[in-house]
């Protein structure tokens, strides 16, 4: 056995709130999702969990949410290391557009294949693919040398990055990881093995 590695999707932002396309820009917390944010720290508490060190994006969405986590815990000054490789998909043209309203525009069709597909990016934006690309060798080379050393990691992202992050743990396809529904707030927790593989995962939902 080697390490810890704990993915946390970022509470409900203001933007999910409202059904917009959020992609890069840097919106807030809604309420609730300041309140699951902190539940989520609650629930880590519980488990008795300590870190070493965390990682999040450079948005301040999945910041406050790594920060409710740390303040929980009793590591409010950890080591938190702020990368845009952790950043949620790039949206392109779609940001900031009501989803409804860009179903208006291109079609159905269109708007759930760019929502969809593993490598059809929207107009200007990213797909889960080109997600992945940045995703990846930032795990490889900056994360996962602590958990292999032994550590326990916390990771505060984004429903895509993570997605990325976890097609790789568990060797999911394209096709399938599209499927994955991440709720926000809800700690995931792998134990990994000394070669990387994926000992156990534990979902910590409700």
């Amino acid at each position: 056995m080697s390490g810890t590695l704990v993915l946390v999707r970022h509470g409900q932002s203001e933007w999910n709130l409202k059904n917009l396309f959020t992609g890069w820009r840097d919106v807030d917390l809604s309420e609730l999702g300041h309140e699951e944010a902190k539940a989520a720290g609650q629930k880590l508490k519980e488990r008795g969990l300590k870190f070493d060190i965390a990682f999040t994006s450079a948005l301040k969405r999945a910041q406050k949410t790594c920060q409710y986590i740390l303040d929980a815990v009793g590591q409010e000054n950890l080591q938190t290391i702020r990368d845009a490789a952790l950043n949620e998909r790039d949206y392109g043209d779609l940001n900031g557009l009501n989803k409804d309203d860009a179903r208006a525009k291109w079609g159905e069709e269109q708007v759930h294949i760019w929502r969809r597909s593993y490598d059809t990016p929207p107009p200007g934006g990213e797909s889960l693919k080109d997600t992945g690309a940045r995703v990846w060798p930032y795990y490889l080379h900056d994360m996962q040398p602590h958990v292999l050393r032994g550590g326990t990691v916390l990771v505060a992202a984004h429903g895509n990055s993570l997605r990325a992050l976890i097609m790789a743990l568990e060797g999911i396809s394209g096709p399938e990881i599209v499927k994955l529904e991440l709720g926000t707030g809800v700690p995931i927790i792998y134990m990994l093995n000394a070669d990387s593989t994926v000992a156990s995962k534990e979902v910590l939902a409700g």
